[in-house]
């Protein structure tokens, strides 16, 4: 006969009552002995007693192969284990593995892996060092359980967030005891930090400076206290390599004392996996330690995922032995934080799913960053957040909460989806977060409210927080308050100007006819002497320049038409080649925020010029190669991806973040056309279809969806800047406007009225489209009804390349000139500068961020760069009117008009 179970411990524990339900659970299967539930389940009948003894919550693996062996749903009883395990936090803390969580200084007798640079940063003599190296390669697990764990002397750790100060006089006073306010405002003097703390200070996520970090004084005065220390170490992501070298203070500290953190060895990856087990007397079986070197070996940003994956492995093992079965239930290294992430989302009612989505995205930035956030920022269902940070997919601390690792940005696809639909409202929504914050640390001054622009912008169908709300809410009143304001005034002024209309009516209408008459008179007297000498001041224009630029301007201000108008262009702006290529100029992009240009060639090269090296040559380096030339080149919007197609039909990704060119993948399609959705390449082919790439900086670019829209081949296409709205150029010279803010269930909307060969979008709701002998500008704001609002003519010649600024068209054309024209009033733009240099046709065309430089690229095989003077055209002339015009030169032009010159001394 079976001896008897051991009676449980007294007590109301979420383990007593589980440990009951397992033995009521063998009742109900008829009480089987141990031994013949050991031959169901395959594991020891020791360990199936032990399940339900009590004393420790079991393995995930051992509960459910229990209740498999009793006949009961193991899902049903995997859900209860994940309830218990959650509701005991030493349950969970018995892993040896950290799982995406970083590393802290308290986990050192789990830190294996990485002894070697440990080593080299303590025994570094170097006073500043930087930790530079991708995300997810451990910089941060080094830090802390290598260098500061092992750091004898006290440490000063924290992270610049959006105020470096208030980071540091946090972290100083946790420290030291102190207060942390008076602390903040000493820290203000940069000196003051070394004076208060003369030991080791570590800056762990040192990026923080450049994404939250808004205000350019709180970054100088960061850089400024850290050079002064007596020992520094700062962590940073790699691709913001190029920020650190903006500041010279930064670049010398670094020079000769940089760690590169790459990917772990063989070796280093073996003991990462294998000793944190031994530790705690567990073992790795053979098996799996193959599957997971496989799995992980040479890739840098794996740690977080592999260190996730043992976790789970864990709750899944035999005994104490890691298993391969084990690893291979979890969903293996790729599959399980999206897995684990995926199952906490999955088990939420609609309402705690919609809030888990909230405060997920709420800890991001639109540049795939993670960020921290303030509990009371986040307005979080308790419940929600809770079993978020259970699953170790958030970290919550006093000082707010963050992701647990950006890993789960990329490896969690819903979660991706999330940031690519929302971007445009992430960006939106930390430029108020941050302006609310501002505003109630102004105590409400109405002088940090939004106001017209900046207030019209803010999108519908934000998540708002209880201050964001308020902050709206205010900015909204005032600007009805000024709005109201306005309206009665205007009334008082319009009841006054009655009275007076009234009052002179009568007078004037006595006059007003003899007035009316000889007004006309004069005005087209006027305006026939301002056309006849527009028309000699173009002639006189290659013998005396000073004097037909006085005359046109002259011209102008006596009557402002338009023949006058685009008398006053700069025709003498001046240029530098920027680089003599081996072959003619094909294609052409310039940066979005980088002073940047790539140029295409007939040859098939792609090359990278730096705009900001100074002096001249400009430093330029060769990006990727095809074997045909280069027919389409595309920046993505942060400016740090391009990518070009070619005769060939490749497509090649190169990385330009760091200046320095990396090429990073040739995708595996053959293309016509290319455009970025974001950070989506879009790419079409001979059939017309669109295919959607993501994830273009790992090994291997994801296709996301292809999507037919049934138009006929493609030959160019562009995005609207929300990724919303496409613009499909077809082989017939036909512009269409289509919906693919799904790109399963794509939509046509409307078709522009002209003909075109190429499109772009630029801000302000405007489209262009270039034709033969003009570019067409559009109003898009509804874009199933397109609207011309100008045509802006090529001035002889047939356009080739054109490109739309913010306020700004630059129109290249094949007769070797550019012209440049002003936005300012979209329905008549004006010509600002016409730009001559090239030996031959122009192929291609740019402009700066700014909108002030052009960047040319021609047959004559160079590329140039134009500096297009902005000030008024009044401004400029008079500065080269010398000599000044005198009263014959007057009489030549004007007659008998009353002597108003230009330009006076």
């Amino acid at each position: 006969m079976p001896r008897r179970e051991r009676p449980l411990d007294e007590g109301e524990s979420g383990l007593l009552r589980f440990a009951a339900d397992l033995r009521r659970l063998r009742e109900r299967a008829g009480s089987p002995t141990y031994r013949e539930l050991s031959r169901r389940a395959h594991y020891s009948a020791a360990a199936l007693s032990e399940a339900a003894g009590g004393r420790k919550l079991p393995s995930l693996a051992v509960t459910k192969a229990y209740a498999k062996a009793c006949d009961a749903d193991p899902d049903e009883w995997a859900r209860r284990w994940r309830e218990v395990a959650e509701s005991a936090p030493h349950a969970a803390n018995d892993s040896p593995y950290v799982g995406l969580a970083m590393f802290q200084p308290g986990d050192a007798s789990k830190f294996f892996g990485r002894e070697r640079l440990t080593a080299e940063l303590l025994t570094t003599r170097n006073r500043f060092t930087g930790v530079f190296g991708p995300s997810g390669v451990g910089k941060s697990s080094l830090l802390r359980a290598g260098l500061i764990a092992r750091t004898r002397e006290p440490v000063l750790l924290f992270t610049p967030g959006a105020d470096p100060v208030e980071e540091c006089a946090v972290a100083l006073a946790r420290l030291t005891g102190q207060d942390a306010v008076e602390l903040a405002d000493e820290l203000n003097d940069p000196e003051a930090l070394h004076r208060r703390h003369g030991h080791l200070v570590v800056v762990d996520q040192f990026e923080e400076l450049f994404t939250l970090c808004r205000k350019e004084e709180l970054r100088t005065w960061l850089i400024s206290a850290l050079t002064r220390c007596a020992k520094v170490v700062i962590g940073v992501r790699a691709d913001y390599y190029g920020h650190c070298a903006q500041y010279p203070e930064l670049v010398e500290a670094l020079a000769g004392s940089q760690v590169m953190v790459g990917p772990m060895t063989p070796d280093e990856l073996r003991l990462a996996i294998t000793e944190p087990a031994a530790v705690v007397g567990a073992k790795v079986e053979t098996a799996l330690l193959a599957r997971l070197m496989a799995d992980a070996v040479g890739q840098a940003a794996v740690l977080p995922l592999l260190s996730h994956a043992l976790a789970e492995t864990w709750q899944h093992r035999r005994g104490m032995t890691l298993t391969l079965a084990g690893y291979e239930e979890v969903g293996s290294l790729e599959h399980a934080v999206a897995r684990t992430a995926q199952e906490v989302f999955d088990g939420f009612d609609a309402r705690q799913q919609a809030q888990a989505r909230r405060i997920l995205l709420r800890l991001v930035t639109a540049e795939d960053t993670k960020r921290r956030a303030h509990q009371d920022e986040l307005e979080a269902d308790e419940d929600v957040l809770a079993a978020l940070a259970a699953a170790r997919l958030v970290i919550i601390d006093r000082d707010g909460v963050e992701l647990a690792h950006e890993a789960l940005l990329r490896s969690w696809p819903t979660f991706h989806d999330w940031v690519e639909e929302d971007r445009e409202n992430i960006r939106a929504q930390r430029e108020l977060t941050d302006a609310a914050r501002t505003w109630e640390s102004l105590d409400r001054d109405p002088g940090a409210l939004f106001r017209g622009r900046r207030l019209a912008n803010v999108p519908e169908g934000l998540s708002l927080n209880a201050g964001e709300r308020a902050f709206l809410a205010a900015s909204l009143a005032a600007e009805q308050e000024v709005s109201e304001s306005a309206r009665r005034r205007t009334r008082r002024q319009r009841q006054l100007l009655a009275v007076l209309a009234a009052l002179i009516v009568v007078a004037a209408s006595t006059t007003v006819f003899a007035l009316q008459a000889s007004k006309t008179a004069d005005e087209q007297r006027t305006a026939a002497a301002v056309l006849k000498a527009v028309g000699e001041a173009s002639e006189l224009r290659p013998t005396n320049p000073a004097l037909a630029q006085q005359v046109a301007l002259a011209a102008y201000q006596l009557a402002p038409l338009p023949q006058a108008r685009n008398g006053l262009r700069q025709e003498d702006v001046p240029s530098q080649v920027l680089r003599e290529a081996q072959s003619e100029v094909t294609a052409l992009v310039v940066g979005p925020t980088r002073q940047q240009v790539a140029t295409g060639h007939r040859d098939g090269t792609v090359v990278l010029t730096d705009l900001d090296d100074l002096p001249s040559p400009r430093t330029s380096h060769q990006a990727t190669e095809h074997t045909g030339a280069v027919t389409a080149l595309a920046m993505d919007t942060t400016g740090g991806l391009v990518a070009s197609a070619g005769d060939d039909g490749a497509v090649h990704v190169v990385d330009v973040s760091l200046g320095k060119p990396r090429e990073l993948a040739a995708l595996p399609v053959r293309a016509s056309a290319i455009a970025w959705q974001g950070s989506t390449l879009v790419t079409t082919d001979h059939d017309g279809a669109l295919s959607f790439w993501t994830d273009l900086h790992l090994d291997r670019p994801r296709l996301l969806v292809t999507t037919q829209l049934g138009l006929g081949p493609l030959a160019g296409m562009a995005f609207r800047a929300d990724g919303q709205v496409l613009a499909a150029v077809t082989t017939g010279h036909a512009v269409h406007l289509v919906d693919v803010s799904d790109p399963r269930d794509v939509k046509l909307l409307s078709l522009t009225k002209q003909f075109a060969g190429g499109a772009q979008f630029g801000g302000h709701g405007l489209l262009l489209t270039t034709a033969d002998n003009a570019v067409h500008l559009w109003d898009v704001t509804d874009p199933r009804d397109p609207v011309q609002r100008a045509e802006i003519p090529s001035g002889g010649g047939e356009v080739t390349s054109a490109w739309l600024g913010a306020e700004h068209v630059a129109v290249a054309t094949d007769d070797g000139l550019v012209r440049l024209w002003q936005l300012k009033d979209q329905q008549e733009p004006v010509e600002q500068a016409l730009l001559r240099g090239h030996a031959g046709p122009v192929t291609a065309v740019g402009l700066t961020p700014e909108g002030d430089e052009v960047v040319t690229g021609g047959a004559d095989r160079a590329v140039r760069l134009w500096d297009v003077d902005p000030r008024d055209p009044a401004v400029r002339i008079c500065e080269q009117a010398i000599p000044r015009m005198s009263r014959e030169d007057w009489g030549r032009f004007f007659g008998d008009l009353r002597f108003t010159p230009p330009c006076r001394d």
